[in-house]
Formats: structure tokens, sequence, C-alpha cells
């Protein structure tokens, strides 16, 4: 690692704040979006007709932003260098009916969204978050960042074997959080939520919202070489790339042979199939509506969508202490060892070889270590965006991402270097 790669605490420390900025992808997005304007990049609507003109552009579509740079020069069939990642984490979502509860106590219903683990929303204070779609049909942002909500344990005595034989817990009878006595009230959450946002609770037509643990992000270890937080699944990489583009932006244009691009997708964790997912329109559209402002055919499309590059960033599995007969043997990354390629034949990662000898060069450039991760063979491989990246647009799709733990937890944890390096691995890749 190059001297000047050392541990970087401003960029950790912008990460916790991210973090807590954006307890919804919706506030993902606009954190993004805060920092790409402060970078100099204007939002377009996709109802408008767009211009040909250079600089930086972002895209709002509910919980995804597609931001792009068009430097000096670039021609309409100028390949692209996409990072692309997700906003969205597995947690809990509140149901169209919220109001719920039994025996004095008033409750939340809620649905259990994406893979998560269970017991790690047990006896935590939670807040909530989201936003609230309001009748004139605009939304707006609201986040009740203190301690409102809590999915209560069931006591050691009255289960028994919770211990000896591992808790076991029912999706829908036990994680519907509490958050008041008295009787229940149809519609009382939601008129405590719009006043709380500043809108009468009238004009309230749907919503969507999630709870989220309020505990800040912390540095851990003892030389605070670990990094404790929230949503580090997938915001990490996120912030990461949005960094990385707002750096690249700032750079003499007569240095970058592609057009830098951040493609931040929701429903990655259920899927990605919706109209801000990576299995939706959203980055081909965008892609192709800026080669076609530009003056450009389907012919010069045709020609930046061979040439572009897709960077896949996800939080991929550090070799665990305690279970590491669950990893391959051969390939254990470790935090604060660098981001990992992620591969798999089966194409549950979209990493061949020529991708990685892409990101590799990027590494090199930036002075970066980098790891490999394979899974167990006797192990399910997850997947990413990265797949869906690939066979939708045709595009060289190689995934990538940071070596964490506890991945999917309420509360995940990964090294404090890491972050840094691999923002500083994606800036030397969107330059080229």
């Amino acid at each position: 690692m190059s001297s000047s790669l050392r541990f970087d605490r401003g960029h950790t420390d912008d990460l916790m704040a991210f973090l807590m900025a954006a307890p919804s992808p919706y506030h993902a997005v606009a954190a993004a979006a805060a920092r790409l304007e402060k970078a100099g990049f204007r939002q377009v609507e996709e109802t408008d007709a767009w211009d040909g003109s250079l600089g930086g552009k972002y895209v709002l579509r509910g919980g995804a932003i597609v931001a792009w740079y068009v430097p000096e020069g670039a021609g309409a069939h100028t390949p692209f260098r996409i990072v692309g990642a997700h906003t969205d984490s597995p947690n809990l979502r509140v149901k169209p009916l919220p109001d719920t509860g039994a025996y004095g106590w008033r409750q939340v219903a809620v649905e259990v969204y994406g893979g998560t683990l269970l017991n790690t929303w047990l006896d935590r204070d939670l807040g909530l978050a989201g936003r609230l779609s309001l009748r004139d049909g605009t939304h707006r942002l609201v986040n009740i960042d203190r301690p409102l909500l809590r999915v209560p344990q069931l006591a050691v005595h009255l289960d028994r074997s919770a211990n000896p034989e591992g808790l076991k817990l029912d999706r829908q009878k036990h994680m519907q959080p509490i958050w008041g006595l008295g009787d229940v009230e149809e519609g009382d959450l939601i008129r405590f939520v719009a006043e709380a946002a500043g809108v009468g609770p009238a004009e309230v037509t749907g919503w969507d919202l999630m709870p989220h643990a309020v505990e800040a992000p912390a540095y851990l270890g003892r030389d605070r070489e670990l990094v404790a937080g929230p949503r580090m699944d997938n915001l990490l990489s996120v912030h990461a790339a949005t960094a990385a583009l707002a750096a690249v932006s700032a750079q003499p244009d007569a240095e970058l042979p592609y057009i830098p691009v951040l493609a931040a997708f929701d429903h990655e964790e259920n899927g990605s199939q919706s109209d801000t997912g990576a299995d939706g329109p959203l980055l081909g559209t965008v892609l192709e509506r800026s080669v076609f402002a530009r003056g450009g055919s389907y012919e010069d499309r045709a020609r930046a969508f061979a040439g572009s590059v897709c960077l896949s960033s996800d939080t991929g599995h550090a070799v665990h202490p305690n279970y590491a007969e669950r990893h391959d043997p051969t390939h254990h990354p470790v935090v604060n060892g660098g981001p990992i390629l992620k591969v798999n034949v089966n194409m549950r990662y979209a990493t061949d070889g020529g991708g990685r000898a892409v990101y590799a060069a990027a590494c090199e450039k930036a002075g970066v270590p980098w790891q490999t991760f394979v899974s167990n063979n006797s192990m399910p491989c997850g997947t990413t965006i990265g797949p869906i990246t690939a066979a939708r647009h045709g595009i060289r799709t190689v995934d990538i991402g940071v070596a964490i733990l506890s991945m999917h937890s309420a509360r995940e944890l990964c090294g404090a270097d890491d972050p840094y390096l691999l923002a500083n691995s994606l800036t030397a890749f969107l330059a080229g």
C-alpha cells in the first residue's frame, strides 16, 4: 500500500455520517445527491428533454440514483465506466394497515424485507424513517431518529429451549414491534408520522416506512481498527462510489477517456425486479438518452456499450473466525486487506478473467491491495446486481466489494481502512 493511502479517518468519519443520514433508500439517494450537488452536478428530470451539455448530471427515481459526468471532448460513442451499487438493506417494513396490538400494548404491523437476520432486530431501540406520499403527488422524507419502537424478546424463563436448541422466530407473530400502551386506534401511527414530517394527516395517501436502529456507527477494537454500523450492505459502496464520482469530476477533462457513471439501485435484497431495481430499464434508459442527447445514433449507442465496463460493488464475506469451515479453504478475505474480487463460475457473480484484469489494473494504479472471494463449494453462493447488469445491458461487469462480518444484521462490521481503499480503487477505475 502506498504511503498516501494509509487509513484516512476523514473518509471513514464521512461514511459514518452518511450511514446516519440514510436510514432508508430514499434518504440514501438524497444524501448522495447532496454530495454530488456540492461537486457541481445538477438534477435532470426524466420527463424533460435532455440536452448534450457537458458536466455532471443525475436522475432520481424513488430509492435509486443514476449520475454521470460528460467531460469536454466526449464523443457520442465514448464508452462508460460504471460503478453499480444498491441503496436497500434487509429490514422491517411497515404494512399498509399498521395499527395493531393486544393486551394493552400498541404495536406496528410490519413485513420482513429481504434476508434479514431476524434476531438482530430484537431488543433494539428503533426509529422510523422513509417517505410519505401526499395527495398532490409529491413525497416527503421523514426520519424519526429516536427510540420509538422495540421488538421485545421472550424472557429465557418462558423459553428454556432458546439457548440449548436455538431461538426460533415466527416472522408473522414475533417481529411486530411495540411503540406504546393503550387501545389500538386506526390511523394513529400515520398521524404521528405525518406530524413529525410537518404535513397534515389528511394529505398522506401512501407511505414507505421502515424501522431503523438509532445507535450511531462507532469505531471498535483495541486500536479502533474496525467500524460497526447499520446498512453497510450496501451503503458503504454507495458512499464510496459517490465520493469517487465527485473526485473524478474534479480532474482535468483531458484525463478522462470514459464517461464515469454511478448507478445505485433499490430492491437488490429481494431480486431487483422493479422500476428502480437493477433488473429494470433505468440504467439502460439513462445511458441511451445520454448518447442520443449528444447527437448519437443507435450505432453510437452500440459502440459505447461495447466498450463500457461496470463494477458491481457490494459487500462480501470476510472469513469468520468462529465459522472458518463455512468458507472456501484457500480463499480467506480479511478485513483491512483491501477490496475483494468476487468470483463464481456459475455466474452468481459476473467476474471473468478479463474483468478481473480491469479491476486489478485500477487497484494497481491506485496503490490499493485487493483480495479474492470464492464461496465454499458445499454452500450456495449469494448474488448481486452484477450478473443482472451484464445480461440486461450487454456490458462487461465485474463483482467487487468490501469484506465484512455480520452481513444482513441490523448492525454490521467492517475494517476501518477498507472503505477508503475501496473509494480509491473506484476513483482509479472511473478515471480510466
